[in-house]
């Protein structure tokens, strides 16, 4: 093997680390960008093993229509007055608003949250 050649093939590996490093920044693997089809931690963590408490569900969509009436999307589902979802029912559906019950337990999901008493809308705008 030609010397230039086995010198450029033994630098390579420590320029290849270098890119990656610089590509990364400072903070190193907290750049890096999570896979979307990666189960949630609920369903790869061990029997027995503590896990996180799952996040509050969020309301993506709501549909207004004459038949059958308004339907919702709460986290990629979509759910109707009556229906069950993770364990709650649904029971209402508002232009921007879906209460969920569970027991005695009342959730309302928004799609955007009530303007601060500051903010005023203007209309045409």
């Amino acid at each position: 093997m030609d010397e230039t050649l086995m010198r450029r093939t033994a630098v390579l590996p420590a320029a290849c680390a270098l890119a990656a490093s610089l590509l990364c920044g400072a903070a190193g693997a907290s750049n890096v960008l999570q896979d979307p089809t990666r189960p949630p931690a609920a369903l790869s963590a061990p029997r027995g093993a503590a896990v996180a408490p799952e996040a509050a569900p969020m309301l993506q969509s709501v549909q207004v229509g004459r038949a059958p009436g308004r339907s919702a999307v709460i986290d990629g589902e979509s759910v109707r007055v009556g229906a069950d979802f993770r364990g709650a029912r649904v029971v209402r559906i508002a232009d921007n608003e879906v209460e969920l019950q569970r027991g005695r337990e009342r959730q309302v999901l928004r799609l955007y949250a009530a303007p601060e008493s500051g903010i005023t809308r203007v209309k045409g705008q």
